[in-house]
């Protein structure tokens, strides 16, 4: 088959890996993709907000799936505008998409269903004093969220009233955009967070790995939130019985549920989840694979990625596709430039990354460009360094390892991603 990914990121480079590896691939196509995508695929150019390029892509070069990475062209509707052309796509509607792309829709809809979540209230930019009066007569922790999409940054969890009210001002302030004009503020919940994907074809759906992000910037889970430090998998706190509740009590209701509304989910439905005493709840949907944790997810997952997405995104699921979702335990390190999540230069020259893959890891671009045959850093995640083991420590040490052979001019990372599971 012929195949457009359609992304840029570290997310992407793992899924034009897993795809690569399909026996079924005649034709690989990425746009706009990174070098190190540019190994198993070969550049499209065009733009991804151009959909009508796209789909003239995709009709003269006979492309029979696109996979699509990244939330923004979600959101923007790009699986509308390929299935109205008759083109198959793995990745939600529009409409099925606002399971992330409005968090506000996300907590009505799962309080509509009975999904298990936190209390929340949800305040519009003009009823800014309300929600700082909310703040003032609610217990702490809170969680402060911007409703629409923040790269990940847009959540604070208040400790003090202060942190709350500095929070709420900032973000209905502009600091995410239009992704501010609305806030959601949620009681916190208490637990470990994890982080599991449903592949799903509107109506059925298997589940990978489940992984353990690490949100916060800085050692022992402090500093801002960003994108993600570093993951692991699997987050082991995800037992049998623990993934049997996740699957009754809310994907197979939320399946259910986006149905009931018309918007059946096709594509990868990322469950962000606290679980506490072996009971799952609902931190966040998410409507595409996660970035970190796709990384560590496909390195221990076995099978044809192309065709399960084929099957799935035609909306008859084949389980089959992935003969093992656990073959061994994965760690995988985000090296950043220094500054991210908030500002930071790039443009400087990486270094070592092929001593680090000679090392036994994988090295996935997040934020790298070519110029004048010179790797160099493009953004604030710029690698994920992989490691794979038969333990969670051999893996963690493999991926530590090799990020020592890797150099580059303000590149820093967190020292302890998957240490409290070891």
């Amino acid at each position: 088959m012929n195949i457009l990914l359609v992304g840029s990121g570290g997310r992407e480079h793992a899924l034009a890996l897993a795809v690569s590896r399909s026996l079924n691939i005649k034709k690989f196509y990425v746009a706009p993709g990174n070098p190190g995508i540019f190994q198993f695929a070969e550049y499209a150019d065009i733009s991804i907000s151009d959909h009508n390029s796209i789909v003239n892509f995709c009709k003269q070069k006979h492309i029979d799936l696109v996979v699509i990475g990244p939330e923004q062209p979600l959101e923007a509707g790009l699986s509308d505008t390929l299935r109205e052309n008759g083109i198959v796509v793995f990745g939600p509607s529009k409409n099925a998409a606002r399971l992330e792309t409005s968090k506000g829709f996300a907590k009505e809809f799962m309080q509509l269903n009975g999904i298990p979540t936190a209390t929340f209230k949800r305040f519009k930019s003009y009823e800014q004093d309300q929600a700082l009066e909310y703040v003032n007569h609610h217990s702490l922790p809170l969680v402060i969220k911007a409703d629409g999409l923040a790269a990940g940054k847009g959540v604070v969890v208040a400790e003090t009233n202060i942190q709350a009210h500095n929070a709420v001002v900032e973000i209905f302030g502009g600091a995410f955009g239009k992704a501010g004009e609305e806030v959601v503020i949620e009681d916190f919940l208490k637990g470990e967070e994890v982080s599991v994907f449903a592949i799903c074809d509107g109506t059925n759906f298997i589940t990978l790995a489940p992984a353990q992000d690490h949100k916060r910037a800085l050692d022992g889970d402090k500093g801002k939130n960003t994108g993600g430090m570093g993951a692991y998998a699997p987050a082991l706190i995800v037992t049998d019985s623990v993934l049997e509740k996740i699957k009754k009590q809310i994907i197979i209701p939320t399946l259910a549920g986006m149905r009931k509304i018309g918007a059946p989910f096709i594509g990868c439905l990322f469950v962000g989840l606290m679980i506490d005493n072996g009971e799952p709840s609902v931190v966040e949907f998410n409507c595409r694979f996660g970035d970190p944790e796709t990384q560590a997810v496909i390195s221990i997952t076995e099978g044809d990625f192309a065709e399960l997405f084929l099957s799935a995104a035609l909306g008859s699921i084949k389980p089959n596709t992935i003969t093992n979702i656990q073959n061994g335990y994965a760690c995988n390190v985000v090296m950043a430039s220094g500054g991210y999540p908030d500002n930071y230069k790039i443009g400087y020259q990486i270094i070592g990354i092929t001593e680090a893959e000679n090392s036994g890891a994988t090295v996935f671009h997040a934020g790298t460009k070519i110029e004048n045959n010179t790797l160099l850093s493009n953004g604030g995640r710029v690698l994920g360094v992989c490691g794979k083991g038969k333990t969670l420590s051999e893996a963690i040490d493999i991926a530590y390892n090799a990020v020592k052979l890797i150099k580059f001019t303000d590149e820093y990372h967190r020292t302890d991603i998957g240490h409290k599971s070891k």
